[in-house]
């Protein structure tokens, strides 16, 4: 925690279109949630997605975006989002630089080489990692009610 992060464009959609997303742009006005995930539709990453898509906290609260990101492409992005209704863009690394830039791909997991881990990263609107949670086990769910305590945080951090 408390490293600066390098802006940084990928394309992605929220279900409709394609678009590149600028972590700035966002940045700019509030906090994000990074949400790095291995695959589109895999029974862990679905369930943790659906969590996101849940979860009142992060609804309520107009200065936090958050943003999945994988490997996937955005036309698969497309239909997971369609499939389970997630309300928030999901982002194509496919290259996985940006996944590298946060120290967050396997070497290789279920024979996939470059995917990223399960991990959380959350950056204020100085562009500082206020949160960071991964692990290895891609099989692990994050703990949400610590990702409910940094965003409260980060809200009642601003004016």
């Amino acid at each position: 925690m408390g490293d600066s992060v390098g802006n940084f464009a990928l394309p992605g959609t929220e279900g409709d279109g394609i678009r590149r997303y600028r972590l700035s742009d966002y940045t700019d006005t509030g906090a994000v949630v990074l949400a790095f995930y291995p695959f589109d539709f895999s029974p862990v990453c679905t369930d943790v997605l659906c969590r996101f898509r849940d979860a009142e906290f992060l609804s309520l609260t107009e200065d936090v975006d958050v943003f999945g990101i994988s490997r996937d492409s955005c036309y698969a992005h497309r239909r997971f989002i369609e499939e389970y209704d997630l309300s928030f863009p999901l982002l194509s690394d496919t290259t996985g630089r940006v996944t590298e830039a946060f120290d967050l791909a396997y070497d290789e997991w279920e024979l996939h080489e470059g995917v990223p881990k399960r991990a959380l990263v959350t950056v204020d609107d100085s562009d500082t990692v206020r949160y960071r949670w991964e692990t290895e086990d891609a099989y692990v769910s994050p703990d949400f009610e610590e990702l409910h305590q940094t965003v409260l945080s980060l809200v009642d951090a601003d004016p």
